[in-house]
């Protein structure tokens, strides 16, 4: 039989492939941490925009500053949560948080809710 009509064969390399990563909990751990910090920052920036807005203090210029900059925060924690659930590390269930409290709330639950489940799989192994 020739290579082209041989039937394929399941390859040892494809189901390596195929099976989630190894999880590193300390590599989660700092990964959560960078994402703890960008949630803290965009919440303590959601403070003085919500002031600055035309609804409390009608300031244009702090809102036209700090808007944008809540925007890519936001932004900023969607993706930190979606490559978390790339690599596996944790569910969809996080960055879909994240959008549905619209930001640092969310990843703030969810980060919470990953490192008892984290602190619970150490004492597993341990």
């Amino acid at each position: 039989m020739s290579q082209a009509t041989e039937p394929t064969k399941p390859d040892d390399r494809d189901h390596v492939a195929a099976s989630p990563p190894p999880v590193d909990p300390a590599r989660r751990m700092r990964f959560l941490n960078i994402i703890a910090w960008v949630a803290v920052v965009d919440v303590l920036l959601l403070f003085p925009l919500i002031w600055a807005s035309r609804w409390v203090a009608h300031n244009e210029e702090v809102v036209a500053i700090l808007g944008p900059v809540h925007g890519f925060l936001f932004i900023a924690l969607i993706g930190l949560c979606a490559y978390g659930s790339i690599q596996r590390w944790w569910g969809w269930w996080f960055p879909v948080l994240v959008v549905v409290t619209l930001g640092p709330i969310g990843s703030l639950v969810g980060d919470w809710i990953i490192r008892r489940q984290i602190k619970a799989e150490a004492g597993h192994t341990a």
